[in-house]
């Protein structure tokens, strides 16, 4: 299909990483190169969008039901009455009562103990695991290499693998009979297919660090991770009697959608494989989205097997679709719940979505929000933990959602029986009120209720995501955080926090600093009192001051090999895209461009570059600074 000399890897990796840019999964990159045009357009297409609404100050709105979804021939009324040809669930992905996710590498360690992670996930009695190339996985060096590099020797049952999970299971038993009072893991070899491996790909968003165009651009990262996973792993997974299977992240539209179909059919063809061999669950994670999503179902339909609520990127997108607004600004973070407003309305309309049926009557899956807390802290900071995560579940159970995701493998076996009691596989096709597309439909996507608003809430957004920024410099782009005002506190217990919680944490502020947010109350240490403007002064001295008691801290909470390198660079993406008066859409763009970068001078001349190329004509710069 195209020639050899599409793309460029770079120097050394080849050899570095023979089993993972094996011939055939080269071939595959190269033979899908030419997508990469189209994800170009479609990202500047994404932009434009953005960029207009801004200018008109125009509110998303749903689509002309006459219209026909972009890269389709599908109808968008077709496609919300259900007139396209779905997809059986496969007999693996029926029952995911919990789906636990995490990446399959850790940074800078040995292949020993990097494929911890994956031994850990496939022995956690999780009936999925979302092993995520995405948001909890660090880029730092290569390892979105070793994570790929880790799944096949798993998925092959590689010696090295087996010898790491005996170990494992050894440890998950004691931690389990100490805190569970039995063992979790009673056979580790019957355990290890127990679970449907999952692979998140990054989104169309993100330009692969490794790889680029001859030309010395980037090349998309969903590209690569497709290519890379499915033709390295679909023979030993089908030989298994498993699904391939993978999470679509950050769509916007069912034209992206379709796109992304695109590219897995030719993926498919190209290595000889049914078209709609490759399953797919996508996120929610994009408000846009929510105003497309029967449109999505349509645009996957034969590959199509459910939607995931997510909670951090969809705020985050909903902040972002509305900075133009001066009357939008939401509260503290920790008020923005499934069950607040907006979230409440998109929750419903996901059902709404998943149990409306397709020409044949299929209804596809609803996979519940992500549960980060984690059971390590004090005898009441856990058990307070443990019961706000029951009823998390047990309130998404009753919603009619057929399982939800978990952080960490120990939330499995204390999450998973809210669906074991009630016993049912999946609840599809329950019966709800059909979508409906009215103006207040639209307005309740955007629906703001009453919440707090205060300093503590600022320092809690501020510490988190600098700490976030921070630990993505580390190589940990899934770790587990807290503010530092509780740092020593095992009451507060500290969450799974991954790239979206960043990103939420960002929007928030540059909320509050630009629309002249108010505060709810007042507060002692600041003199600030209830009524008064959040300020740019306020949100300088706010930043001074967290940063000040991340460098104190200790070496648990923040590593002291950090506090000279990656955390000062936090820091400064933090302040610049914050008090940036155009707002940027991606706080993991910044960071991505730093990846590596630990000095400050050299990461304040990329901040600008990025920031003075968006501002002027919504460039967004994503390729590997540092390729050569």
């Amino acid at each position: 299909m195209t020639t050899p000399n599409t793309i460029q890897i770079r120097a050394g990796l080849e050899s570095a990483y023979p089993d993972v840019y094996t011939p055939a999964a080269l071939s595959a990159v190269r033979a899908l190169s030419a997508f990469d045009r189209d994800v170009k357009s479609a990202m500047r297409s994404r932009i434009e969008r953005r960029r207009s609404r801004f200018r008109e100050k125009r509110r998303i709105g749903f689509l002309d039901p006459d219209a026909t979804i972009g890269r389709t021939s599908i109808k968008v009324r077709d496609a919300r009455a259900g007139n396209f040809e779905g997809t059986e669930i496969p007999y693996d992905l029926q029952r995911q009562w919990i789906q636990g996710t995490g990446p399959a590498a850790k940074p800078g360690t040995t292949l020993e103990r990097s494929i911890r992670s994956v031994a850990y996930a496939l022995l956690s009695g999780a009936d999925g695991w979302m092993f995520d190339g995405e948001d909890a996985l660090g880029q730092t060096k290569t390892m979105s290499l070793d994570n790929q590099r880790n799944l096949k020797l798993a998925i092959a049952r590689d010696e090295r693998f087996l010898r790491v999970a005996e170990g494992v299971a050894k440890e998950m038993n004691d931690w389990s009979q100490g805190f569970l009072g039995r063992r979790i893991v009673p056979d580790w070899k019957k355990q290890l297919d127990f679970t449907t491996i999952i692979f998140r790909a990054r989104g169309l968003h993100l330009d692969d660090r490794h790889i680029r165009n001859a030309d010395g651009s980037g090349f998309s990262a969903s590209i690569v991770d497709a290519a890379l996973y499915v033709t390295n792993n679909y023979e030993r997974l089908r030989a298994s009697g498993r699904s391939v299977v993978l999470y679509l992240p950050k769509i916007q539209t069912a034209e992206e959608a379709a796109l992304w179909n695109d590219i897995l059919s030719a993926l498919e063809r190209h290595v000889r494989l049914p078209v709609g061999t490759v399953k797919v669950y996508v996120l929610v994670e994009q408000v846009e989205e929510c105003f497309q999503l029967m449109e999505i179902r349509a645009a996957l339909a034969c590959r199509f097997a459910g939607f995931n609520t997510g909670r951090w990127d969809y705020i985050n997108s909903v902040s972002d679709a509305m900075a133009w607004d001066p009357a939008f600004i939401n509260p503290n973070i920790e008020s923005i719940t499934m069950t607040y407003g907006y979230m409440r309305v998109y929750e419903d309309r996901v059902r709404r979505a998943v149990n409306t049926p397709d020409r044949n009557g299929r209804h596809v899956l609803w996979q519940g929000g992500m549960e980060p807390n984690i059971p390590v802290g004090s005898e009441k900071g856990v058990a307070d933990g443990m019961a706000r995560a029951l009823q998390g579940a047990e309130r998404e159970q009753r919603e009619g959602a057929s399982g939800k995701w978990v952080a960490h493998w120990k939330m499995v076996h204390i999450v998973r029986p809210v669906w074991e009691k009630v016993g049912q596989a999946n609840q599809m096709g329950r019966s709800f009120p059909p979508l409906t597309y009215t103006d207040q439909d639209a307005a309740d996507l955007f629906m703001l209720e009453p919440a707090p608003r205060t300093i503590r809430g600022a320092r809690n957004l501020l510490s988190v995501g600098i700490q976030y920024g921070n630990a993505l410099g580390q190589g940990m782009q899934a770790a587990a955080l807290k503010p530092a005002d509780f740092f020593g506190n095992p009451d507060v217990l500290y969450l799974m926090e991954d790239a979206a919680t960043g990103e939420i944490r960002l929007s928030i502020l540059w909320e509050w600093v630009h629309k002249g947010a108010r505060l709810t109350e007042g507060d002692s240490e600041t003199g600030a009192q209830a009524g008064d403007v959040f300020t740019v002064a306020l949100f300088e001295r706010l930043h001074r001051e967290e940063m000040e008691k991340l460098r104190r801290a200790g070496n648990r909470d923040v590593h002291d090999d950090s506090k000279s390198t990656s955390l000062p660079v936090a820091g400064e993406i933090v302040e610049a895209y914050v008090k940036s008066e155009v707002k940027s859409p991606w706080y993991i763009d910044l960071l991505n461009l730093n990846i590596d970068n630990f000095d400050l001078a050299t990461a304040k001349k990329r901040i600008r570059m990025y920031l003075d190329a968006f501002a002027a004509d919504g460039t967004r710069i994503t390729k590997n600074l540092d390729f050569a």
